[in-house]
């Protein structure tokens, strides 16, 4: 179901970047971007992790419709 959900989502966007399920928050919660808005969700998030595992760029959301476009993303990519 979550993974259906994600891959909604990346059509919708046009995204051509992964995007994660985290249907038990562990992923969002380890990041701190868990219930920020006080809704009880995973706050949309972006990061841009190197090979290394290192996170070299980051967007944290305002609300569910806030989201930079994908070449803004894609412009963070480690050349």
């Amino acid at each position: 179901m979550y993974q259906d959900k994600a891959q909604t989502i990346s059509q919708l966007v046009h995204a051509s970047y992964p995007i994660l399920a985290d249907s038990d928050h562990a992923v969002a919660d380890a990041y701190g971007v868990f219930n920020l808005l006080g809704d009880g969700l995973a706050t949309p998030s972006i990061f841009v992790i190197d090979q290394s595992g290192l996170i070299v760029w980051s967007y944290i959301s305002t609300d569910a419709n806030d989201r930079p476009a994908s070449a803004v993303i894609l412009s963070h990519l480690p050349k």
